[in-house]
């Protein structure tokens, strides 16, 4: 197989690749300065009062802390005047913000939604708490006053899949004011809210604060982090400045935080006989559940959860997705129980999306609710070792069968800061001969300057399965990469994934094939006379070949030229050709893709809107050959505040399907919509609908809340499935309505 780029798109490409060679920028830049050196955070000196209102002599004697400009050009001059102080006691971390601005008017404030950026201004804490330099937890907040909280892991790289966790919520508290000097914000969080290590009432940590000026997509950090780290640079916890507070102690209040649920489901169904049904009926039945979560930390580095008839009523439904493969679909963890120190139990397996732990397999099967009987979860720190066990009971699901579902994890830390090996067991027993083992053991080790080198081995063993030898039964990959976001960076792939290999609590979206690839960049920053911020161009190749017969399975080369502008707006056009060896015929959007040997080229155009517009989105286009036939794809996600208290989202999605030689063609379309009302950060409401023309379904999920405080809220939840053509069905027809759930929740946390 040889695979080269058509000829229009890729001359389209290196036209733009040579332009991000030959236009000016601030090549060969250095690593930032060394912020190892720990820097003593002053012990606060007087009472303070969480209110906005900066006003208490004693942040006038916490030293303001020296800013530079990130974005959008590196070492720039700011433009708007910033202090910001963070001090301590024994049991909070406070932080101050007086950030003025010359356009008081200007200041972006679009929603008071929680876990949500909707183009705001912002002031953000983040904390590498362990002091591992690998993970962080990250505290948000915009001139509204609303919160977002988050995890940081794998130090911030992209490269085993996303390393930010937006649905992590903890117990802080912040207050914010707006004047016309600009804006200003009191954080105060609780120690107790996240682990830390400490030796003798000393503990270090490591800091990163910035501000976010939204109109000029203007970041301010402290330290002075360099671009060149990657696109989380600014929330990267290896360089985070060190800090060390003295005399701290985490306070052990024990959080008990019972459940009470009430619900009605109505759900139709045909009536008559088997064969030849008369009509339709809708059943319903009642709910009514109480349960319970428990959460304590012993000890400051250790985390314990407890739950019993867990439920997860309120999580907003999932994003729908158009499969135009052959493989399935991965839908990511949002449930809040499993959030707390998920990077943890991270153990990625290639491809991003395949891992030997998702947490996803408990407590749903084949994307139905399981009842959760209840569970519990240990996590922490010791030393430079990361540790944890998750061990949770279901009831049966489809296939009937109460199961036990437990994860541990270690990884210590060798050879340096950044570096570290570890291994990771898995379960799923049950009483049904499904019982299923899995482990792994893997090590990330940064070697010398920004080159990385990543092993991984893992291996399922299944009671329904005769694995056969090791490599059949396992998963067996190493990478090698330079990880930096200026100048030359490359990674190569190489990984063997046995056609038995089976997690039973992981992912794997395809089996039994060796796959060697890999990718390289060259990227500039431009200098401030610029209108671009940075110019990068990227190409990479990979081929997954049969285990089974060496024959190439799949295969593709792309080329890829991304310039991104001062404002944040980015442009990106990619060309791309494909080969696929079809041996079982599968289905594409409801037709059919015979077996047969295809190659196939593309082209996408993607432009995104900066995120800090009041009116924002992304636009991609792409058209091209598909297997025996032709696609063309439109994909637009707008999003628009018409204000703080009203927010509308949604996207489109079509793929247009057509296979001339045999007559056949399909529109596969796919179109969301979401509204989100808030009062202020106590009461609001959303609504999400998605439509598919494949299902002919829209389905609905609306969610009412009134949070009363941190941990306690009341829920009102409707999801509802509406049929949109109900004269396609075959037999009787069927009512509006595909089936209808009403949950009223309420929680209460007690705090001991």
């Amino acid at each position: 197989m040889t695979l080269t780029l058509p000829v229009p798109l890729a001359f389209a490409s290196t036209i733009l690749a040579v332009l991000v060679l030959t236009l000016p920028g601030e090549a060969g830049a250095q690593s930032p300065t060394s912020v190892s050196v720990p820097l003593d955070i002053p012990r606060i000196s007087g009472p303070i009062q969480i209110d906005g209102v900066i006003d208490e002599d004693a942040w006038d004697e916490v030293p303001v802390l020296p800013l530079t400009m990130f974005s959008p050009t590196f070492g720039g001059e700011l433009t708007e005047h910033s202090k910001i102080r963070v001090a301590h006691d024994s049991e909070y971390l406070y932080v101050s913000g007086r950030l003025y601005d010359s356009n008081p008017d200007g200041v972006r404030s679009n929603t008071f939604y929680r876990n949500q950026y909707s183009g705001d201004d912002v002031l953000a804490v983040v904390l590498d708490s362990f002091n591992d330099h690998e993970t962080a937890v990250w505290f948000i907040t915009n001139p509204a006053g609303a919160r977002s909280d988050r995890t940081v892991s794998n130090d911030g790289v992209f490269s085993g899949g996303m390393p930010m966790n937006t649905d992590w919520n903890a117990h802080w508290d912040v207050a914010t004011t707006q004047t016309g000097e600009g804006w200003f914000a009191e954080f105060r969080i609780p120690f107790s809210s996240f682990g830390f290590q400490s030796r003798d009432g000393e503990v270090t940590m490591g800091l990163i604060v910035y501000r976010f000026v939204a109109r000029k997509n203007e970041r301010q950090i402290f330290p002075a982090i360099d671009p060149a780290w990657g696109g989380l640079a600014f929330a990267k916890p290896s360089q985070a400045q060190r800090i060390r507070l003295q005399g701290v102690r985490q306070e052990t209040p024990v959080y008990v935080t019972p459940y009470s649920l009430f619900g009605t489901n109505w759900a139709p169904g045909l009536v008559g006989p088997a064969q030849q049904p008369t009509g339709w009926e809708v059943r319903s039945d009642r709910t009514a559940e109480i349960g319970l979560d428990v959460k304590v930390s012993p000890v400051p580095n250790i985390a314990l959860d407890l739950t019993l008839n867990t439920d997860f009523a309120q999580v907003e439904a999932d994003v729908q997705q158009i499969n135009l493969t052959r493989f399935p679909l991965f839908f990511p963890e949002k449930r809040q129980f499993f959030q707390e120190r998920s990077s943890t139990f991270q153990f990625n397996a290639g491809g991003g999306v395949n891992r030997l732990f998702h947490s996803r397999r408990i407590g749903l099967d084949g994307g139905e609710p399981v009842r959760i009987y209840g569970g519990g979860r240990a996590v922490g720190r010791l030393g430079g070792a990361d540790f944890g066990v998750l061990s949770m009971q279901t009831a049966g699901g489809i296939e009937g069968s109460p199961e036990n579902m437990t994860v541990a994890r270690l990884s210590q830390q060798v050879l340096n800061p950044y570096s570290s090996v570890g291994a990771m067991v898995t379960s799923r027993l049950g009483s049904e001969g499904r019982d299923n083992i899995a482990y792994g053991l893997d090590g990330q080790l940064r070697l010398f300057g920004d080159e990385w080198l990543t092993v991984k081995w893992a291996r399922s063993y299944d009671e329904r399965i005769d694995e056969g030898s090791e490599l059949d039964g396992g998963v067996i990959q190493g990478r090698w990469e330079r990880l930096r976001d200026e100048g030359l960076s490359y990674s190569a792939d190489a990984m063997r994934v046995g056609a038995n290999y089976n997690p039973g609590l992981g992912f794997q979206n395809r089996r039994g094939f060796n796959y060697l690839g890999g990718r390289i960049q060259y990227k500039r920053f431009q200098d401030a006379e610029s209108p671009f911020r940075s110019m990068a161009w990227n190409a990479d190749a990979g081929r997954f070949a049969r285990s089974l017969d060496g024959t190439t399975e799949s295969g593709s080369m792309a080329s890829e030229a991304n310039v991104e502008f001062k404002g944040g707006t980015s442009v990106r056009l990619k060309a791309e050709r494909r080969f696929e060896d079809v041996r079982s015929a599968f289905l594409v959007a409801g037709l059919p893709i015979e077996p047969g040997e295809f190659t196939f080229h593309s082209g996408e155009l993607r432009l995104q809107m900066a995120r800090s517009r009041p009116f924002r989105g992304n636009l991609t286009v792409s058209a091209g050959q598909f297997y025996d036939g032709r696609r063309w794809s439109v994909n637009v996600s707008p999003a628009w505040n018409q204000s703080k208290y009203l927010e509308f989202g949604g996207g489109l999605e079509v793929n247009h399907l057509s296979f001339s030689e045999r007559d056949e063609a399909v529109t596969a379309g796919l179109a969301q919509f979401n509204t989100q009302i808030a009062l202020n950060t106590s009461l609001s409401l959303s609504v999400f609908a998605q439509y598919s023309n494949l299902a002919d379904l829209t389905t609905v999920n609306a969610r009412f809340r009134y949070h009363l405080r941190e941990g306690t809220d009341l829920w009102v939840v409707l999801n509802e499935g509406i049929h949109m053509d109900r004269d396609a069905f075959d037999g009787p027809r069927p009512p509006r309505s595909a089936g209808r759930n009403l949950m009223i929740k309420y929680t209460h946390t007690l705090i001991f």
